[in-house]
Order: structure tokens, then sequence, then C-alpha cells
């Protein structure tokens, strides 16, 4: 299709011309023309009215609204579209402009063209109502006070990222049951960053699809993105009892799709209201505890390094010198200390009060890494610290405690078997895609009984044994559990 063939070569010399810098500033990921169509793929036709308002915010070149019109003239032809396209950057603006003048010569499509910035400018044009928005959002972290954190956070809600406030926008934008269909990160999905948005968004956004890449470098494959991407497709109004959940493993591979209850993707009784993308990981009644029921909390370690350097040491025999662990100390189940060879101090002088009170008693805690390495097989990695005296954790970790204090050594044996198996991983995975762990991501976690945790660590037959046989061992005890043993 020529317009579609065009609007790709504008993509590709626009990438070519445009600084990375620059693009790292913005960012700006502009949509392959196969990504374009699969986006544009995701919204019903059958339902609109015989005049389409669409929006593209971010618009770049073009390449989701020609895919969209190109699809709204084949398949619904007698449809007037009109298209608004918002974009920042000037430069991208040509190209936006020719990729628009040609979808008019094609097929008749009238639009507007804004220049500005989408978060922050005041225009009736962009503000709707719309029947359709396609988008593909800039992402990037929002500083706290900053102008587009405020702006947003007082029109619609406060969202930590550029992405989740482009979306949040948008959807305050579409017209009762209008649709919109977007790619973004998958990080919106749980955790407590994303929140607010994510609770905003559900009250007012049915989801209708969740579709999910099983490799992460082939949606933007020539512009170096590495970032795990989902393309999220919502009606405005009231949450419909069915979800399509879908997945290929590129971007123009035939999506495989199946249909599932609403309750499996955004599990009842759930506060934090995750959205899980798979729902392949069946938890029985016997593992259906969460820490809180156990008894349990998880905070994360106390210690920022680069604000406690004073602290930190070498010398493990100084008076008062107490272990300092960071992630690289989780290992085989225990927490290696001191670890050999060991990149960071392995020690912390608690020389002052201040220092004193980021210390954890004596006794057996779970420690969690917060950030796995892409090789580790699994997302959740923990250990158990069991040495003598107070002991200090780095802020990259997660520790279970027992009313702030230890835990009873068996059953911390137990957590660190369960947690350590490829059921949890599982698990994890059907919300997580990503390789961080946060404190708010174990709180939703499921666990064993207490006493089932004590009975799984006193079947183990080793403290921690290979993968295969913890998983076995994990089977046995809990059968109707699925989980994958890689």
């Amino acid at each position: 299709m020529k317009l579609i063939e065009n609007t790709e070569a504008r993509r590709v010399e626009a990438l070519s011309v445009l600084a990375p810098r620059v693009q790292a500033a913005l960012g700006q990921f502009f949509t392959p023309a196969p990504a374009a169509d699969l986006i544009a793929s995701m919204p019903r036709l059958d339902a609109l009215s015989n005049t389409v308002r669409v929006l593209d915010p971010g618009a770049g070149v073009g390449s989701l609204t020609a895919a969209l019109v190109s699809r709204l003239h084949d398949e619904r032809p007698d449809l007037d579209v009109h298209v608004v396209a918002v974009e920042k950057d000037p430069q991208v603006m040509p190209y936006l402009r020719t990729t628009l003048e040609e979808c008019r010569t094609t097929y008749g499509t009238t639009f507007d063209l804004v220049q500005g910035d989408y978060l922050t400018d005041d225009d009736a044009l962009i503000d709707g109502p719309f029947d359709l928005v396609v988008a593909n959002p800039p992402y990037g972290k929002l500083a706290a006070g900053s102008l587009h954190r405020t702006r947003i956070a007082h029109l619609l809600v406060d969202t930590s990222n550029i992405y989740t406030a482009f979306w949040a926008r948008a959807t305050a934008a579409l017209a009762p049951d209008g649709q919109i269909s977007i790619i973004v990160p998958r990080s919106w999905a749980n955790g407590t960053y994303h929140r607010a948005f994510r609770q905003w968004m559900l009250d007012r956004t049915s989801l209708d699809l969740l579709h999910v890449f099983e490799s992460r470098n082939t949606v933007f494959a020539d512009t170096g993105v590495l970032q795990e991407n989902v393309i999220v497709a919502g009606t405005q109004g009231d949450q419909q009892p069915e979800v399509v959940l879908s997945a290929s493993i590129a971007h123009d591979d035939v999506p495989l799709r199946r249909t599932v209850p609403f309750g499996a993707v955004v599990l009842p009784g759930d506060r934090e209201r995750f959205v899980r993308f798979d729902d392949s990981a069946v938890v029985p009644p016997a593992v259906s505890f969460t820490l809180a029921d156990l008894g349990l909390g998880v905070s994360t370690g106390k210690v920022v390094d680069f604000r406690n350097r004073e602290h930190l040491t070498d010398d493990l025999s100084a008076e008062d010198v107490v272990p300092m662990i960071y992630q690289a100390n989780v290992r085989g189940g225990e927490i290696e200390w001191p670890q050999r060879p060991a990149k960071k101090p392995q020690g912390f002088s608690p020389s002052t009060e201040a220092a004193r009170k980021l210390l954890l008693p004596e006794g057996h805690y779970v420690v969690i890494k917060r950030f796995s390495a892409k090789e580790e097989k699994r997302r959740v990695v923990a250990g158990v610290w069991k040495h003598d005296g107070p002991v200090a954790l780095d802020n990259k970790t997660n520790y279970l405690h027992e009313k702030k204090g230890p835990i009873d050594p068996q059953l911390a044996h137990g957590l660190m078997l369960w947690l350590n198996s490829s059921t949890l991983d599982a698990i994890f995975r059907t919300f997580s895609g990503h390789t961080q762990v946060n404190a708010g991501d174990v709180k939703t976690l499921p666990f064993p009984s207490r006493d089932d945790l004590v009975r799984l660590a006193q079947n183990a037959p080793e403290w921690l044994p290979e993968q295969a046989k913890l998983d076995a061992l994990v089977a046995d005890m809990f059968p109707a559990v699925v989980g994958s043993a890689e």
C-alpha cells in the first residue's frame, strides 16, 4: 500500500537526520510500519457512526495515522474521517504534514495538525471528544513538581511517567464508547509508582485487549530500544466481563489470542489492581496467603550507599563494624558474607545515631534482590541472612520481617525456598514483565501457610536444592500449582 510505504520511508529518513540525544530527550521512538498496522488493527469498527474523529498524540511522522486511515478505508469506506495529530518537535512536523496530506489526497481524510506540547497546551482541538485514539507516546520519568506532572495531576491524575500522562489525557478525551489503542512500556501494570494512574484508568476504561511481544528487541529494533512494550486496547466506559489476551513473537507475526474473564486479568479483591497479561499460573487454595495474612512484612533495605559513604568500610576487623549486604551477596539461597571478591565495601560503621537506626537487629531475614540480572532464569532471587549480630542492607534489596524484627529460622528457610521456586516465578511473570522486584509486588504474591512453609523447609533435602529438585518438591506439596521448571 503506497501510503504505508511512503510513511515508512519518511520514518526511516527522520531517524537518519534527527540527533539521537534530541530523540532521547524527547522520548521519541517512531513506530515501524508493522507495529503501526498491529496497533491500528485493535479497535472495533462495527459500531462507529458515519463521522469518525481520530486523535494521534505525539504523532511523529504519522505512522499510526496512516495505518488506521488505511484500515478505515479498506473496512469502512463509508466513513468520513477527521484526524487531529499533535507533535512537539518542529523538525518532525514537515514529515507529519506530508503524511496527513497524503491521507487527504488518497482517501479524502480531513485533518488538523497541532504543533505543541500535548501535556501542557490548552487547545480545544486536542481535548475531544474522539471516537478513536491511536498512540505511541514518548516515555521518560516526570520529576515531582515538574510542569508536566503538576499539570496532569491538577487536571486528571498524578503520574510519574510521560507515557502514562499522555495515556491519561488521551483517555479523558474519548467520547462515550470511544476506543484507544496504545503501545506503552509494561511497567504501568504493577507496582506502586503507577498505582494511582492504574486505578484511575481502570475506573474509566474497559480493557478490551492486552497484547504482549515475546521478544523485547523487535518492535523498535532500528532504534535500539529494549524496553518491553505492550499494546493496550480499551473502550471508554464500564469494564466488560471478558478480555482478549494476545501475544506474538514480533510485531509482524499473526497474534495468538484467547479470551479470559476480566477476573483473571485483575484479580477480585486486589487493592493494587495489578493487570496480568497471562493467566497460565494457576494458584490453588493451599497457596492463597499474602505476607500480611502470615503476619509478615516486606521493606526495602535502609542504606543508600552513596549517601552513607562515610560509614562504608573494607576494614571488617574494626570495632563496631557490622556486615553490609548488597544484591550481589545473595547467592545459593543464603547471604554470602563477606563476598569474595567484593566490588563494594562489605562493612558498615554505625558511628552516629542516625546510622545506627539503619541497622536490623540480630536474627533471620529473607533478603530479595530488587533487580535480577537479565541472564538469571528467575525474576525473584532470595536468600536468608542468618549470621550473628546486627546487619545493614542496601536499598537495592527487599527483606521479609516479622513486626520489623527477625523471622523464625525454619519459616525463613521455607519462605526462601518458595520464593526461589519456578512456580512462584511463573506467578510473578503474570503481572511483571521487567527485572525489577518492588516491595509492593512482593506484598501481592501468594504464599503457602506458615505451617506449610515450615514443612517445605523440613522436606528439603538440602538448604537450597538444585532447581529441578526444588520444583519437584513444590509440585509434590502443592500439586495444583502450574509452573515452569525453567
